[in-house]
């Protein structure tokens, strides 16, 4: 195959690969919006759901287009077309919910998929063949864990909205700890994914027995493969409670953390360096700022506005808080119970004058 017949395919495949990930993440986003948020039985409900295994096959699709267009095109350009996932899932997101996509989303997807082709674009990729050793693996997996459980663990975002103020303040509390809870686990299923191409690049160079290092025994080959599961399933249920707090902001992150994972991985232990040298970290703290903006972008540009009823409007209730006001209980057309029960009958008139 001709080197330009390569490069379309790769295209294709890459494109493939995003609208994979982004019908998935969609799929996802609305199976998290309808079904129980926690409880010992969310996952069992979660797994009999048709909808999720839909979810599951999506996913399975795009990453299988995705080492596709690995196969014939370069990292360099297949990476940066899979932030296309992105653009793609923002518009049917959108009109799944029956809205529009607002100017804020547009102008916090751009930012995001700015900053993280910058990025991709800053990390050169190793010498053919690199891969982590078993130790380096074990290590990183470990470590990754750690950090996983940090972060699916939510404390600092219930720290934000535990307050017992007035509803109107718990209420917004409540779902800003709700956002930011999403986000964590978000970034933990960006990690997770990122980590598990590690491993699975380690994997692959143990079966063809070119690992750095000592060539593994059986059990040793079969513990690798065993965490990459261990991370993708982990990594596909993380992302799966992170779309509780929307889908364009945790889509974002997990877009972020994925690559980025990756990159520091590579770049503390397989050699990869930045392309422009010294100026190489400059060049990716400014695409991380950019990406950040963008993803600060997508959180508040999805919240719908609350409607206020209208005082015209009969079905209006009074209600409705106001800033700066106490909540009015709505007035009820109906009489008090000890009004509503019937009176006594009169007494007659000669039991008045019998005594």
């Amino acid at each position: 195959m001709s080197p330009v017949a390569g490069t379309v395919l790769a295209v294709l495949l890459s494109l493939v690969s995003a609208a994979g990930y982004a019908l998935a993440a969609v799929a996802q986003s609305r199976l998290a919006a309808s079904s129980a948020p926690d409880g010992r039985g969310a996952l069992r409900a979660l797994l009999a759901r048709g909808q999720w295994w839909w979810a599951v096959g999506l996913n399975a699709a795009g990453a299988l287009a995705h080492v596709a267009a690995l196969h014939y095109g370069p990292l360099t350009l297949v990476q940066p077309l899979g932030a296309l996932t992105l653009v793609a899932a923002l518009p049917l997101g959108a009109y799944c919910a029956r809205r529009r996509v607002t100017r804020t989303e547009w102008r916090g997807a751009l930012l995001t998929l700015g900053g993280l082709v910058g990025l991709v674009a800053m990390t050169g990729p190793a010498e053919p063949g690199e891969a982590l050793t078993l130790r380096e693996a074990l290590i990183v997996a470990a470590a990754t864990a750690l950090l996983i459980a940090a972060l699916a663990s939510g404390r600092l975002s219930h720290g934000r909205g535990g307050g017992r103020g007035g509803d109107h303040g718990a209420g917004r509390g409540g779902e800003g700890g709700k956002r930011a809870s999403g986000l964590g686990h978000a970034t933990a299923s960006g990690i997770a994914s990122g980590v598990g191409s590690a491993l699975t690049q380690t994997l692959t160079a143990a079966l063809a027995l070119e690992l750095p290092g000592r060539e593994p025994v059986w059990w040793q080959t079969a513990l690798l493969a065993v965490l990459i599961s261990g991370f993708a399933v982990g990594g596909l249920l993380l992302s799966q409670a992170a779309y509780r707090g929307g889908l364009a902001a945790p889509l974002a992150v997990v877009n972020l953390s994925n690559p980025a994972a990756a990159a520091i991985i590579g770049v503390a232990l397989l050699g990869e360096t930045f392309r422009a040298g010294a100026w190489g970290w400059p060049v990716a703290a400014a695409a991380s700022l950019v990406a950040a903006r963008g993803v600060v972008l997508l959180t508040k540009g999805g919240t719908p506005a609350p409607e206020t009823p209208s005082i015209s409007d009969p079905s209006a209730t009074p209600s409705t808080v106001v800033a700066g006001s106490l909540p009015v209980p709505p007035r009820s057309t109906e009489l008090p119970s000890p009004l509503r029960t019937p009176l006594p009958s009169p007494l007659p008139e000669s039991s008045l004058t019998s005594h």
